[in-house]
């Protein structure tokens, strides 16, 4: 037993898996096509969210509702970097190992290809009968006709004694091979972009103007590579924004189009010159694009506070609540107001109408009845000069609003305010007056110089998997008699799957063509 356990342990025993090995492994499973169609998947499946859930950068506006409307969900889609999707840490580890895993199989599927190229076609079998195809006739054929003939229908042909071998289809892996590239491509160009582009943010209302600045976005997302300098020096002032809805049917209030009425200076130097923003069609200026993708109502308000100073006077963008009649909730604050700050919570209605239950609503998006209902206005500290940063849509931090005193209460002023009218405040705290009404729009300004490359690749991408999926692989091998007895056997097969019942119309084509003489084989 001792001599068995003595054996035993001077045994060779198996070696371990080891780091090397776990990092083959790896490799392997990576540069992998299961593995690289996975991430394809996966890539396409995290852009979902993108599309569902409103993104800073394009919709602000709507973030900053959803942040108020369910602020827990909001916290929520912020913690797992919802908002911004295409920024986010986990959708750049899909895209990094997708890349990977894209140039792991190109590689050597490249140099197949080009070992593929420089191969002859394969001997002919020495029993052709066994293919899947076969045809066996008399006719007077030779081994140089034959080739001449498969020649003439663009086959790749090799010659031996007594028999020709032909092959056909090899852009089939070209468009397999240049799809894979184009991704890379694309890839490449999305990481361009990121690089080397910037895109921004900024709400214009009619009348202002905005200079192509980092200081007057209201979001900036630059690239790693991007400064200061980099932005192109135009600028451009809000002219107009005009809106047509559909005023009858089913769809009453649908928007139509609308357009975004500019003043562009394209240099600081260079005249100016009109152009109207339309969706879908950018205003664009040596490569940066400026998008309209939202617009709504800012109603200009003039607060006078308590010793009779005007504290506040402008135009107020309103956050749309209610899409189809453009129902918008509305925030002013007077920090300047004397003998203590003044704040209202508003609500405007582009056409107002009074309900069966002596409430108001809109009944239209267009500006026909434009109306604005006080729905609380407070006095105190809000906050502003804290140092704290605050939203522009918001009236003051959850804890700084129970210290706040209010004034007025929404069944208080039971009549919205029509422009021209005005709400004293109690105790000779101030006036609020609705002075007139004014648009805004958001704007989406960016730069990407990878954007003409992603397209050209995209288009390659489109070609090539339609070569792959359209050309067949095919080889055909034809044996001739010796000793003049005109015995002549084709043979053929298709080198890609589900492509056989295709393959043979074109076989008896090429029997045909083979048997033929001059006149009918051209």
């Amino acid at each position: 037993m001792a001599v068995k356990e003595m054996e035993k342990e001077r045994a060779p025993q198996p070696a371990g898996f080891g780091v090397l090995g776990w990092v083959r492994w790896f490799w392997r499973t990576l540069t992998s096509m299961k593995t690289a169609l996975i991430l394809l998947f996966l890539f396409a499946l995290a852009s979902v969210p993108g599309s569902l859930v409103p993104q800073r950068g394009v919709e602000p506006d709507k973030v900053a509702r959803l942040f108020q409307d369910n602020p827990t969900l909001a916290e929520w889609y912020d913690r797992f970097q919802l908002f911004d999707v295409f920024t986010s840490v986990w959708f750049a580890a899909i895209y990094l190992l997708l890349f990977t895993s894209l140039i792991g199989c190109v590689l050597p599927r490249t140099a197949t290809y080009l070992r593929e190229l420089r191969r002859r076609p394969p001997a002919a079998p020495r029993n052709l009968s066994r293919l899947p195809h076969h045809a066996a006739l008399t006719a007077d054929l030779t081994v140089e006709e034959a080739a001449r003939r498969l020649r003439a229908r663009r086959f790749r042909v090799d010659t031996g004694d007594g028999w020709v071998a032909a092959e056909k289809g090899y852009l089939r892996e070209t468009g397999n091979l240049l799809f894979h590239v184009s991704l890379l491509g694309l890839l490449v160009a999305v990481g361009i972009g990121s690089l080397f582009g910037y895109r921004g943010n900024v709400l214009v209302v009619e009348g202002d103007g905005f200079a192509n600045t980092v200081a007057n976005y209201d979001r900036f997302i630059p690239g790693r590579e991007v400064s200061a300098e980099s932005l192109e020096p135009f600028s451009f002032e809000l002219k107009d924004f005009k809106a047509t809805y559909q005023v009858q049917g089913d769809k009453r209030g649908q928007e139509l189009d609308y357009s975004a009425y500019l003043r562009v200076n394209d240099t600081p130097t260079a005249p100016a010159r009109d152009y109207e923003l339309k969706v879908n069609e950018p205003l664009e200026i040596d490569g940066t694009q400026t998008y309209l993708i939202g617009h709504g109502y800012a109603p200009v308000f003039r607060v006078t506070d308590g010793q009779g100073q005007v504290a506040f006077e402008g135009p107020v963008p309103c956050l749309v609540e209610h899409k189809p009649t453009l129902t918008s909730g509305c925030v002013v604050k007077a920090p300047d107001a004397r003998p203590s700050q003044l704040g209202f919570l508003l609500r405007f209605l582009p056409t107002s109408v009074p309900l069966t239950d002596g409430t108001y609503a809109s009944a239209f998006p267009g500006e026909l009845q434009p109306e604005v209902q006080v729905l609380a206005a407070f006095t105190g500290d809000f906050g502003v000069r804290s140092g704290r940063p605050q939203s522009v849509y918001e009236l003051a931090p959850p804890d700084l609003m129970k210290k706040l005193k209010p004034l007025v209460m929404g069944t208080a002023v039971p009549r919205p305010l029509a422009v021209g009218k005005s709400l004293d405040l109690p105790d000779g705290a101030g006036r609020l007056e609705f002075t007139g009404v004014k648009e805004w729009v958001t704007l989406q300004i960016a730069y990407d110089p990878g954007r003409m490359p992603a397209l050209i690749f995209a288009g390659i991408a489109t070609v090539s998997i339609a070569l792959s999926l359209m050309i067949r692989r095919r080889r055909v091998w034809v044996r001739i008699g010796g000793g003049g007895s005109g015995t002549v056997e084709v043979g053929g097969l298709t080198r890609t799957e589900g492509s056989a019942a295709g393959f043979a119309e074109e076989f008896d084509d090429i029997v045909q063509v083979l048997t033929a003489g001059d006149r009918d084989a051209r």
